[in-house]
């Protein structure tokens, strides 16, 4: 499932990801899933959250440089080997992965991977032919 998730970037200074993670909560925006990733000055912090415009508004108000991407949530079993099988199958068709993080989802059983590759639509493409990982939109947005 092609999904949008925000990419904030904040200097990498002590309460600044406080900062950025209240404006959120004061506007009721929810987050589904958070990655954060130094690069000396700064960091990239990638979420995905119930409001993506709303999101992206607001911490432009308060002075934060964000964007909107696209990437691909994929459902995978949460078990040894889970990542492995997904992975193998985008190796194969020869899609590069820029970045990726995980986490447990809602439903037992089943963990949730997030990718950005060189191709998100051959991707979700790709994915489907191969029956892995159909993603309800509920259990990445928490609508």
């Amino acid at each position: 499932m092609i999904i949008h998730q925000l990419s904030v970037f904040l200097e990498n200074k002590k309460g600044r990801l406080f900062e950025a993670i209240e404006t959120l909560a004061k506007n009721g925006i929810n987050i589904s899933a958070l990655s954060l990733a130094e690069a000396c000055e700064y960091g990239v912090v990638r979420m995905i959250v119930d409001d993506t415009e709303l999101s992206k508004s607001v911490l432009k108000d308060s002075g934060v440089v964000v964007s909107v991407s696209k990437a691909v949530a994929v459902a995978m079993n949460d078990s040894p080997g889970g990542a492995r099988d997904i992975l193998k199958v985008l190796a194969q068709a020869d899609v590069n992965i820029e970045y990726m993080y995980a986490f447990v989802g809602k439903t037992t059983g089943k963990a949730l991977m997030v990718l950005r590759t060189d191709d998100i639509e051959k991707t979700e493409k790709i994915l489907k032919e191969n029956g892995l990982g159909e993603v309800n939109p509920a259990d990445i947005y928490r609508i």
